[in-house]
Formats: structure tokens, sequence, C-alpha cells
């Protein structure tokens, strides 16, 4: 009987030992999802159902469609942190054409480790979100219901490795990055060369932030390489519990020629007011102009090149903890005639939109 007693307890013992391992392993995973489904209206008409070319997310007109949906898993501890999310959806149609197979739906995958015992200091590889720019894929975590120009052409995603270093008070954070290149989890065939970024963010105070943004690289082959170079600034002033102003400003050069030191450049200065008239209530008004004359993002074959201006309103109303509905006015204009109406090339776009984006 003592015997029996003995295994019985000791059995017990490594089940309870067990349930408390797979417990702990438990609460470092965590899993979230997000949802949001939209409807544009284009008062061009297009006929394929196709917004402008040059914006890829809440592209389609005249129908009811998914912007992004993904489901998404994280494991967090101490010295150990990774992100697993799949997607789908028109953004994702449009933005990672480029990827062949599978990759087309990763929306995020990183391995991370912390590499110092007492700072806050890592280093991550893998899929993650772009370094350059304020705005996201994911709408709730902007001010605007659609991005603006320059986000909107400038990476959304990238892949590679980054040394992350962030202040013990978070005020501060420096990182440098290995790329694939410019928005590409595979590499453009016979590119031998990787791309590099850098980031410095800082919170001045509970108000005022401020960043800065570089790339370097180059996103075609070996025989036909341009250097590339971008700066992405911007800051964020909360003024008081309800006004809020984001401003920002990018510019890029890319060489003319392989080896030449002549260069093409493009810029967009963005600018959006956000009143939040409640907690459940807000506007935002937004301005925007994006001058890309020699076609080195976007291409026209107009005498002036890419040089649009856009205005923007939307109202916002949270239902609930984790939904939000937005709808939004947004009106182009083109210094040449670049959209398609009918059989005709019109200076102006305009376009009402409205999304419900579900967070869990």
């Amino acid at each position: 009987m003592k015997t029996i007693f003995v295994l019985t307890t000791l059995c017990l013992g490594i089940t309870s030992i067990a349930q408390d391992s797979t417990a702990d392993e438990t609460k470092h995973l965590s899993f979230s999802g997000f949802a949001e489904v939209y409807f544009s209206y284009d008062f061009n008409k297009p006929a394929d159902n196709n917004r402008p070319i040059f914006l890829y997310s809440h592209n389609r007109h005249n129908e009811f469609n998914v912007n992004l949906a993904y489901i998404k898993g994280s494991y967090n501890t101490e010295n150990i942190r990774a992100n697993v999310a799949l997607g789908v959806g028109t953004y994702v149609n449009a933005n990672y054409a480029a990827e062949p197979g599978v990759l087309k739906n990763i929306y995020e995958a990183n391995v991370g480790v912390k590499v110092s015992r007492t700072k806050n200091l890592w280093i991550d590889g893998g899929i993650f979100s772009s370094h350059i720019g304020f705005e996201s894929a994911h709408s709730p975590s902007c001010w605007s219901l659609t991005r603006s120009m320059v986000a909107e052409n400038s990476p959304y995603f990238e892949s590679g490795a980054k040394l992350s270093y962030v202040t013990d008070n978070g005020k501060v954070s420096l990182t440098a990055l290995a790329l694939n290149g410019w928005q590409r989890i595979t590499r453009v065939n016979g590119n031998s060369l990787m791309s590099w970024g850098t980031q410095f963010f800082v919170k001045t105070s509970d108000k005022v932030s401020f960043n800065y943004s570089t790339f370097l690289g180059t996103g075609r082959p070996d025989s036909t390489r341009l250097w590339r170079i971008y700066h992405n600034l911007y800051a964020i002033f909360q003024f008081n519990d309800k006004i809020g102003l984001t401003a920002g400003f990018d510019i890029g050069t890319e060489q003319v020629s392989r080896g030449s030191s002549s260069t093409n450049s493009w810029y967009s200065p963005v600018a959006i007011l956000r009143f939040t008239a409640k907690s459940d209530w807000a506007i935002a008004l937004r301005g925007e102009y994006y001058s890309d004359e020699h076609g080195v993002i976007i291409m026209t074959g107009t005498p002036n090149g890419f040089k649009t201006a856009a205005f923007s309103f939307n109202a916002d109303k949270s239902i609930g903890e984790h939904l939000l509905w937005r709808t939004e006015l947004r009106i182009l204009r083109s210094k040449d005639a670049i959209f398609i109406k009918g059989n005709n090339l019109k200076k102006n776009n305009s376009a009402i939109t409205t999304s419900l984006a579900l967070t869990f």
C-alpha cells in the first residue's frame, strides 16, 4: 500500500508539474484578429471597378469587399518574442502581387531575441511592418479611413533583420535594418545586394513625438541597378484631449541611370487634423500633395508627371470596444489629366468610402 501511495503521489506531482508548465507556456501565447469590410464609390465610375493605380487600399469601386482580414498569434517572454499573422483582402492582392505562392498571404512572421540582460536591445528577423511612415494597413490605428498617397506609395511591409534599442523610459528608440528591398519579401531576381534602413523615434512629452526614418537600396537586378535614398519625417502633436495634428514630409531620390551622378526626386507633404468630439466620435481633415515629375514611383506618361493634391474628410463612430464605423469623402486633383472617366481623361477624382473594422 505504501508503494502504491508513493507512486500515486509521484504521478500526481509529475502531472501537476506538466500542467503548470503548460499553463506557463499558455500565458506567453496570445491570439488576436482583425477584419475590415468596406464599400467605396468612385464618381468617375471606372469600367473595371478599380480605383486609380496608385491607391492600394480600399481600391475597389462600387462593391462590398474585404480590405484586410487577418488572424495573428504572438509569443512573448522576457527574452523571446514572435508573431505570425495570415491575411486576405484587396489590400493583400494589391500589395503582395510581386510575391510568389503562399507568401502573398503572410501579413507578418518574425522572431526576435533580446541580446542584453540589462537593456531593451533586440534582434528580430522575418517579415514585419515597415519602419517608414505613420500609417499602417490596420485602419483603426490611422486617423483617416483611407491611406495618404505617400503611405500608399512607400513600403507597408518589409523583410529582413533589425537591431532595435528602446531607452528604459520608453521615450527614445533606435533601429537599424538590413532588408530584402523596397516592400519585398523575396529579393528581385539578379539583385545580389541587401537594402538598408534606419529609424529614430523620440517622444519629447506625452503630447509630442518625432520620427525620422531612412532607406538606402535598390529594387532592380545588378545589371540595371539604380540606387534609391528615401527620407521619412513626421511629428505628432496632441494639443489636448480633443485636438491632434500629424504632419509629415517624405522625399526620395533615385539615380537616372546605372552609375550616374544625376538623380530624379519625388516628395510628399501631408497633414492630418483630428478632433475627438466624444469618446466614441471623431472627425479628421487631411491635406496632402505628391510630386513625382519623372515617374520614379508613379508613372503617368504626361508632361508634368504625377503632381496631385488631395483633400479628405472622415467621421468615425466607435460601436462598443472593438468595432469602428468610418466614412470618408476624398477629392484628388492632378496638374495633368490622368484620371479615367468613361472615354476621357480628367484632372479630378473623388470617392466616398465607408467601412466597418473589427479588432479582437
